[in-house]
Parts: structure tokens; sequence; C-alpha cells
């Protein structure tokens, strides 16, 4: 149980963990931001390519 506690008290002193959470917080919110865009460029996508469909199909 020593042990434990000693290496619980290890972690939290240890500044290059804090560094580690943080570079995971920043690349989690570059991962949201993408997946919104991602989102919004999916919904004007697929209008053009269901336009483009329609006109081909008229065009026969």
């Amino acid at each position: 149980m020593r042990a434990l506690a000693q290496m619980i008290i290890r972690v939290i002193a240890d500044r290059r963990a804090a560094t580690a959470v943080e570079y995971g917080l920043i690349l989690a919110l570059v991962v949201m931001a993408l997946m919104v865009g991602l989102n919004e460029l999916s919904g004007s996508t697929s209008s053009l390519w269901g336009n483009l469909s329609t006109k081909v199909q008229a065009a026969r």
C-alpha cells in the first residue's frame, strides 16, 4: 500500500505528466474541430453530388 502511495505522489509531482495531459487535451480539441468541419463539408458535398446526379439523369 505504501508503494502505491509513493508512486501516486511521484506521478503527481512529475511535470511531464501534466504536459502530456495538456497535449492530449489540445489533440482532442483539434480532432473535435476536424469532425465538426468534416460534418459541415459532407452536407454541402452531398447536396452537390445530388444535384449533379439529377442533372445527369435529366440529360439522358
